[in-house]
């Protein structure tokens, strides 16, 4: 099974970070995004938007890391990270959803624009970080992991960006029940550290 992937990419650590928990292995195949791999072939067949992560498991290809997160949890990680009823489903899917949208356009758009260059709007992405992070510490206040009581893929596809934050410039120190969280994801056996 091969993972498309570039080191420094939060959305590729979040595929790495669950395949480690989970003892799935992977054969990395490093993509030069600064020479345009990802913009021809092979990597745009597999992957017609240019982005990764890109997962290639025999001829079966999945794309967009929350969508690999659900094929490697369903396929091989078992029921404890991707259950098998449709509440505990929806549970993490909300938070693949918050990881998608909420995380992606405030922590990650500031981290993006700070360490790579990227033509975002720094002022807003920060500006929404503070409501980001207040919602979810909010959540960790009430529970130990994001669903089901216990780790998921939904821990995996949040954890990377909010540990990667102040890279963006964004600060965690004011959010104590999300460094408690940190250090739970971060003592998990099989854990591995960000890029």
């Amino acid at each position: 099974m091969k993972l498309y992937d570039l080191g420094a990419s939060g959305n590729c650590y979040k595929v790495r970070l669950f395949a480690s928990l989970a003892n799935i292995e992977l054969e990395r195949v490093p993509v030069d995004i600064p020479g345009g791999a990802h913009k021809r072939p092979p990597l745009s067949e597999l992957n017609p938007l240019g982005q990764l992560p890109v997962l290639e498991d025999g001829s079966h290809v999945v794309r967009d890391s929350q969508a690999i997160l659900v094929y490697l949890a369903g396929e091989y990680g078992g029921l404890a990270w991707w259950p098998a009823h449709a509440r505990g489903q929806a549970e993490i899917v909300q938070w693949l959803s918050f990881a998608a949208n909420e995380v992606q356009h405030s922590l990650c758009a500031a981290r993006l624009v700070q360490k790579f260059g990227y033509a975002l709007d720094k002022e807003e992405a920060l500006a929404k970080s503070p409501v980001v992070l207040s919602i979810l510490d909010t959540h960790l206040e009430r529970n130990d992991w994001l669903a089901m009581g216990r780790p998921t893929i939904a821990d995996c596809a949040v954890y990377p960006y909010v540990a990667l934050a102040p890279e963006g410039g964004v600060d965690l120190e004011p959010y104590g029940h999300i460094a408690r969280w940190m250090k739970r994801m971060e003592e998990l056996p099989g854990y591995l550290a960000k890029p």
